[in-house]
């Protein structure tokens, strides 16, 4: 029988090009995805960690060095805020990692905006609120960090807002979705009146839908309605929109359940 030490058979490996599974921890993961431009690198590592100081330090260094603070926030702020979304999908970081970093980028976009004359494009308007009668609004407001780090333009009603101020909101902003959330499985049942005013103005409109009372079958019940069932699905069906448009039954085979 051979006797084989462990540093042997880790040679053997090396030798043969066999690759040993290790368990990354997440700063670890996240430094495969930073960017390598040593301007952009320290922004987006500040975003992962939430250091928001750090950020407008990075920012205002890549800034002295030529870079153009409008460019500055898809370059690098959106672009640490990917890697941070990244790997909340993959289950390496948790909802509060995702919120400090959110806060950090939001706070890096305002500064760029005091640097510059010109103006940030943002990818659309998005109407959002929690259902009349219901208070608890921690999941609405976990929403619009995400849709705003994600880039979208959040026109947030707040909390128990009664259907005719969503209808109106909408008629006014014009947005490409509306979301509402709703914990109590007695004020969810205002998504449906929400829905069906919309569809007697011929408003068309994606209505993505969650939180702790709702469920897909209820959302599938009404004609706008698209079911997301983490705060974070809210970013990935308004993309959808952006990338394929504003077609309700392929918003919910793409994030539906079967």
């Amino acid at each position: 029988m051979l006797d084989l030490k462990l540093e042997d058979i880790d040679g053997i490996l090396v030798r043969y090009n066999v690759a040993l599974e290790k368990e990354m921890t997440p700063d670890e993961a996240a430094e495969e995805l930073y960017p390598k431009d040593e301007l952009i690198y320290p922004i987006a590592k500040a975003i992962y960690e939430g250091e928001e100081d750090d950020v407008i330090d990075a920012l205002k260094a890549a800034i002295d060095a030529g870079k153009k603070p409008i460019d500055l926030i898809n370059d690098a702020l959106m672009v640490g805020m990917g890697v941070v979304s990244q790997l909340y999908d993959e289950g390496i970081i948790f909802l509060p990692n995702v919120m400090m970093s959110a806060d950090a980028m939001l706070n890096g976009i305002e500064f760029c905006k005091t640097q510059t004359t010109e103006i940030p494009e943002n990818k659309g308007k998005i109407v959002c609120h929690v259902a009349e009668g219901d208070v608890h609004d921690i999941g609405k407001n976990i929403v619009v960090a995400l849709l705003r780090a994600a880039g979208y333009e959040v026109i947030d009603l707040g909390r128990d807002v009664p259907v005719d101020e969503v209808i109106a909101a909408v008629i006014a902003n014009k947005p490409i979705m509306l979301t509402g959330t709703a914990l109590m499985t007695t004020t969810m049942y205002a998504f449906k009146e929400v829905n069906d005013k919309l569809l007697e103005k011929g408003m068309k409109i994606p209505f993505a839908c969650g939180g702790g009372a709702v469920n897909q079958d209820f959302v599938s019940q009404y004609d706008l309605g698209v079911y997301g069932e983490e705060a974070s699905d809210a970013a990935k069906i308004a993309d959808a929109i952006i990338a394929s448009g504003d077609d309700i039954e392929k918003l919910r085979e793409e994030f539906h359940k079967h």
